[in-house]
Order: C-alpha cells, then structure tokens, then sequence
C-alpha cells in the first residue's frame, strides 16, 4: 500500500532525517571530517572529499529539497555564495531583469562585482509584472525577484511573473528567504529556481550562516554541484547539521513569527509616532491581496517610518531592551535594523531614496517571544523618541 502524501510539518520533521543505519539513531550523526579513505583506486563509497560532497550536507540538501518540494538542492557558505552561484551560470553580454528592492549584499554583488564581468542589471518594481515586461531585452537570461522584498516588504505575484517568463523562454529565480517554504511555494507557482539565506528563518537560531540554490532542472543542479566544487563556498558539516536541527521547528516557529508580526505591525500603524509601516498581513500593504493569495501568513518581517525621521530612529533603536540591534534577521529573538547605516549601507543614498528606502527606515525582525513583551519594549523606546 502506498504512503499517503505527507504534509508540511510533517516533512519539516522527518525530510533528510532517517535513523542512522550504523546505530540506530533518531539524529543523523555529523561526518566532521576533510576527506575519505578509498577502497582503491578509483572506488569509494560515494564520497572522497568534503568541498566535492559530505554526508551531512547530502542530508542537509535531501531535507531542503523536501521541505521547498524541489527535486534537487545545492548548499552553500552563504545566502550571497548562493546567488553568486546562480548568476555565475550566465555569460558576460548577458542580462538580468532584478527586483528593484534587494537585499544590500544582492545589489553590492550585482553593481560592483558581476557588472565587472560583462553582467548587466535592469532593476523594476517587481509587484508589476508589466514593468518586468518592459525591461526583457534579446539577451535577458534570467528574472531574480525577492518576495517580500528586503526591506520594503513589496510583493510580488509569482504565478503572474512565470507566465510572463516562461512565454519569453526565461528562468524566474525567487529567494524565498523571507517567506520560507512553510508560507510560501514558490515552485508549486511556476518558478524555475529557488534560493534560500539558510542562515535566516530556516536555521532560525542565530548560530549559522548558509544558503541554498534548489531547483527542479537536473541541468541546473549539475551546475550548481560544480560551483560547489570549483569554487569551494560550501558549509561545514556542523553548519549543515545545525541547520538541520533547527528545520525542524520551522512550522511552529513561522506560525509565531507571523502572528506576533501581525499584532505589531496593526500596533505600530495605530501609533501616532509612526509615519508608515509596511507589512503584507496589513489590509494597507499595497500587496496585501496577493501576499494572501499565495502566502499562507505573512512571516515576521515589519519596516516602518518614523514621523520624525532620522534621528528619532536613532533614538528607537538605541532605546530598545528587549529587541536586538542587529544586522541579521528570522531568528528566535527579536531584532532591530536601520537599513541605511546597516543592511544597505553599500547602496549609494540617491539609489536607496529613489527605490523608497529613506533615511529613516527601521526594518523589525519579529521573534517568538510574548508578544506584549515586544510591544511593552517598543512602547518604552518610542516614549523617548521626541
């Protein structure tokens, strides 16, 4: 009789986790070790290397690959090593249409780095699919959205993005990292790949830094196995085997993240200190009818403005006890980030500005905490903004 398909907290459990069948145990064990001893020349037992392959990060790979719904997975170092891999498949001449609203990180390697090598960048407004439309060019390769975007929090539709890419013969690339598989199915509509900052809500604990390139294109993914091993960005089997451990509790942790975030951001949009606040699970979001069409709950991530500006964000966040001054985000503890000093600080003001990222913008890393514990931390700080 066949196993009835399983759903998602259910995988997040038990994807890349089979007892080890040396021992028995529940917890795959962490292959900590640089090489492997071959039977003889030219035979082993599917490994002689750790930068070509190791068992941990094979079963870190098989449990992302489960939880996104994909048929391959790729790990990498980082979320950046992550993107550099994908766009590393293209040529010089070629060109890529981007979300305007990337991470800082995305926009320091796309503008100072690939553009070196013969890249070229066109940046939209993603939430409108006919402005992706308006910037294909002949020799555009690939569409690289964000959604939500990092740290505007602007939604895009990917059901709309992939007709629209696929119609051209183009690759849509979607980084997840912000939603997660949990809320979020980029591959269920339409995109091609799928890529994942693993440091961030997958990990969820604060204590990695990884990413992830998934697909379903065993083409691609060979590509990606040979970046792995080319270039060497790959995570230790203890990264690996942490993130693992953290996976685990990713439905629950969502879940919390999301709620808490909802109630904050409704708190934070009723305060007379706060100009504006960008959160999809807000009826105001401007995305708010798409992120709920296909998200299952809007993750934890909240920017707003203060109506004062810059210096009463400096006040804000210097004034928080609970909330964590930051950089990183999609953890357990709650964390605070001006994206203008921190996160964008590479991207040049007139840039940030023209894209909607003012000066004054405070990007909330939502936790699991109570979340009156939360809201008590940033009543107290926003008191000492004048």
């Amino acid at each position: 009789m066949s196993q009835s398909p399983q759903h998602f907290d259910t995988i997040a459990v038990h994807a890349g986790n089979d007892p080890d069948p040396t021992t028995g145990a529940i917890v795959p064990p962490l292959y900590q070790t640089a090489t492997y001893v071959l039977e003889e020349v030219g035979k082993t037992r599917g490994y002689d290397y750790t930068r070509s392959s190791n068992p941990t990060r094979s079963k870190l790979e098989e449990a992302l690959a489960g939880i996104e719904g994909a048929a391959h997975c790729a790990a990498f170092a980082s979320g950046m090593s992550a993107v550099d891999a994908v766009l590393r498949t293209l040529d010089s001449g070629d060109h890529v249409v981007s979300s305007d609203d990337v991470y800082g990180g995305v926009s320091r390697l796309f503008n100072t780095i690939l553009s070196r090598h013969g890249l070229s960048f066109t940046y939209v407004d993603t939430s409108f699919p006919e402005r992706v439309a308006e910037a294909i060019r002949p020799n555009t390769k690939l569409v690289w959205i964000e959604t939500p975007t990092n740290p505007l929090l602007k939604v895009s539709d990917i059901e709309a993005l992939a007709t629209l890419c696929h119609a051209r013969g183009l690759p849509l690339a979607v980084d997840n990292t912000f939603a997660t598989p949990a809320l979020l199915r980029p591959f269920e509509l339409g995109a091609d790949i799928v890529m994942h900052s693993t440091t961030k809500y997958l990990s969820g604990h604060n204590q990695i830094i990884g990413g992830a390139v998934l697909t379903n294109d065993a083409a691609f993914h060979q590509k990606m196995r040979y970046q792995q091993k080319a270039i060497g960005a790959i995570p230790s089997p203890f990264d690996c085997w942490l993130t693992m451990l953290g996976m685990k509790t990713l439905p629950l942790r969502m879940e919390r993240h999301s709620s808490n975030a909802l109630i904050v951001a409704g708190w934070l949009e009723a305060h007379p200190k706060i100009a504006r606040v960008s959160y999809p699970g807000l009826e105001s979001h401007p995305g708010h009818a798409v992120a709920k069409r296909q998200m299952k709950a809007f993750s934890g991530m909240i920017s707003f403005e203060l109506a004062a500006g810059i210096e009463a964000g400096r006040t804000l966040m210097n004034s928080v006890r609970l909330a964590a001054l930051a950089e990183s985000l999609g953890a357990v503890e709650t964390m605070i980030t001006h994206p203008a000093t921190m996160t964008h600080a590479d991207v040049p003001r007139a840039d940030r500005l023209a894209r909607g990222l003012g000066d004054g913008l405070v990007r909330l890393s939502v936790g699991i905490e109570d979340v009156r514990d939360i809201i008590a931390d940033l009543e107290q700080a926003l008191a000492r903004v004048g």
